[in-house]
């Protein structure tokens, strides 16, 4: 087995992973972008055409970049995650090049931060943290969780798991997923609902469902006009589900009590009035990593290339 394969998820970059070993030893050369930044379409123009495999993050891969390297050979991309809305499907299908995913191999580390996010914002703890250690003995009353609707728009497999999560904790689950598996039932405090009931009834809305293919925010006026006052909003998702200058308007306004969001239009983002808002609790697209997560999505990848190339 012979060619080049570009990798490029940020996690990888920054420090290596031993999955891919199992490339150098099937005779593939390993090449990376810059270390711990996200590839421009400039640079993967630069890098990609001549590899015959990418094992690729959440960069935008555009026809153009599929076109150039197609015509030099590219036959795999292997995602390091689930989504593959980063990539020009219609075009890979168009140039013959493969695009396999890391099904699940992310779906916990997710789910596990929707949970970490869920409960640091009905305790402030980012606030009570920061007043605490500048000095200030200031306290914010928190609720519990116990006896909330959290409301699941997509109910795939970090859904699923979220939904298991939130019911030992005693909430109440309702999931929206035109695909929902029926035969999902984790428990007599579940059900799937329409998605007006589920933004009408729910004290925390999680977004885990792809972006809408004509682009079109999920997350816009009309759906947080009908939200519960004083609602709560994570995105592990995608950026582009929020419409942001509404988001922004329902903080200003409390009709939303806080947003979490672990994902940008721009990763790194540049400053802002959402980013540095007090309502937002913000991390840097850390749902898949963990050393679990990362593992498992580095392998899958590895995988797929090498059944692709043989």
């Amino acid at each position: 087995m012979r060619g080049k394969v570009l990798v490029t998820p940020r996690s990888i970059t920054r420090e290596g992973h031993p999955a891919l070993d199992r490339l150098r030893r099937a005779g593939l050369e390993v090449i990376t972008c810059t270390p711990d930044k996200q590839p421009t379409e400039e640079q993967l123009l630069s890098l990609l055409p001549g590899c015959v495999a990418m094992l690729a993050g959440v960069e935008k891969i555009s026809a153009r970049v599929l076109e150039a390297a197609a015509a030099k050979g590219l036959k795999v991309i292997a995602r390091n995650g689930i989504g593959t809305d980063n990539v020009d499907l219609a075009a890979a299908k168009r140039l013959g090049i493969r695009v396999e995913r890391a099904a699940d191999a992310n779906s916990r580390g997710v789910a596990e931060l929707t949970m970490a996010a869920m409960l640091a914002m009905a305790r402030s703890l980012v606030f009570h943290d920061t007043a605490l250690k500048a000095g200030r003995w200031d306290r914010l009353k928190g609720f519990e969780l116990e006896g909330k609707t959290l409301g699941l728009i997509g109910c795939g497999q970090v859904g699923q798991l979220v939904a298991r999560l939130a019911l030992g904790m005693g909430m109440r689950v309702l999931a929206h997923d035109p695909a929902a598996n029926a035969t999902f039932a984790p428990g007599p405090g579940f059900a799937l609902a329409s998605l007006d009931r589920l933004v009408g009834e729910s004290d925390v809305i999680s977004l885990h469902c792809p972006p809408s293919p004509d682009g079109r925010p999920l997350v816009d006026v009309a759906f947080l006009a009908a939200a519960k006052d004083g609602a709560m909003l994570i995105n592990t998702s995608r950026a582009s589900l929020l419409d942001e200058p509404a988001v922004l308007a329902a903080l200003d306004s409390g009709r939303l009590a806080g947003l979490a969001t672990d994902v940008f239009a721009a990763e790194p983002p540049p400053p802002g009035p959402l980013l540095g808002h007090p309502r937002v609790l913000a991390t840097p697209h850390i749902g898949g990593y963990t050393t679990e997560s990362v593992d498992r999505a580095v392998s899958a990848a590895v995988d797929a290339i090498l059944a692709c190339l043989k």
